[in-house]
């Protein structure tokens, strides 16, 4: 089931990823004086621009899910209007939903010729339907539960979650838009969770997709995931390119610390000789850092495509 959005309307559909870690003094709600605030203010690549093409979002639902039974689940499918369907489009996918404020972004960017035309995927982790009469779930101090089955999709180190990609949804969306099968020409993205699963993704099917944006990635022990290092210097090195994020203030808890799992994956990616960027900034865990810098991320994983 598909439903027409207008970008006007998109704001109301950011999925910021679930605050599945918050520190206390995070969850108590904004503060007079973040050092995220300086990374609020976005360039020109990331508002609209008058005179520029204007792409497509468009709501879908996938709820019968074989590789994650029982999910439940919204995904929404950009178009830039410069799509042409007898060429095929590379692929952006980003989990959580729209973030970054990619369409604007990419509208801006491939009118300018500075990313290839690309169909983005903005997909949110799995949920199981409530029963009747069930209630909303929550978690211990009120808030909103993070919907059941993002930890499993996102944490877990395994090929689970590049299978639903390449078994059920690309080959949905692949019904209706020609689709790259270039992994070079094949991205991936994420937030926190959503980082490391982009991470994953690569790790698994370097085959599949070949370029990873991670912002204040979870590569701490929630599910295993501080053992990346040590498993890049110890396997060869696979032909992804990747652009990191995190900052000084992020989140340190039962886990683990953000800040050290991060520089401690960039130590190890740059020691394998990756294709690599990382930027340690300032902020705490959230995506605005990640969606300040998202242009310039675009150019630089971008940046020598050709189809």
């Amino acid at each position: 089931m598909k439903q027409n959005i207008t970008r006007r309307l998109i704001g109301t559909l950011m999925f910021v990823p679930a605050a599945l870690l918050l520190t206390p003094l995070q969850a108590a709600g904004p503060q007079k004086v973040s050092p995220d605030d300086q990374y609020k203010k976005l360039t020109l690549d990331s508002e609209e621009q008058p005179g520029v093409p204007k792409g497509s979002v468009t709501e879908y639902e996938w709820n019968n899910s074989k590789v994650f039974p029982g999910t439940v689940r919204k995904y929404w499918v950009y178009i830039p209007k410069q799509y042409d369907a007898t060429k095929p489009a590379c692929v952006f996918v980003c989990q959580d939903g729209v973030m970054y404020k990619a369409p604007t972004v990419f509208d801006n960017l491939i009118a300018k010729r500075e990313m290839p035309v690309t169909i983005g995927i903005f997909i949110q982790p799995g949920d199981f339907p409530l029963k009747p009469g069930e209630k909303p779930r929550k978690r211990a101090d009120g808030r909103p539960a993070p919907r059941a089955n993002r930890s499993k999709e996102y944490d877990t180190l395994s090929a689970d979650y590049v299978r639903f990609l390449m078994e059920e949804i690309l080959p949905e969306v692949g019904k209706k838009y020609n689709l790259t099968k270039n992994p070079a020409g094949r991205c991936i993205a994420g937030s926190s969770s959503g980082g490391i699963c982009a991470w994953t993704v690569c790790w698994e099917r370097p085959d599949e997709f070949r370029k990873c944006f991670t912002t204040v990635g979870s590569f701490t022990n929630i599910r295993g995931g501080n053992k990346y290092p040590e498993l890049i210097r110890a396997s060869a090195k696979k032909p992804i390119r990747i652009f990191q994020q995190d900052g000084a203030n992020d989140i340190v808890n039962q886990f683990g610390s953000w800040p050290d799992a991060n520089k401690a994956m960039a130590a190890a990616l740059d020691e394998k000789g990756y294709d690599h960027k990382f930027v340690f900034g300032e902020g705490v865990h959230s995506s605005n850092h990640g969606t300040q810098i998202f242009p310039e991320v675009m150019r630089w994983l971008w940046r020598d495509y050709k189809p």
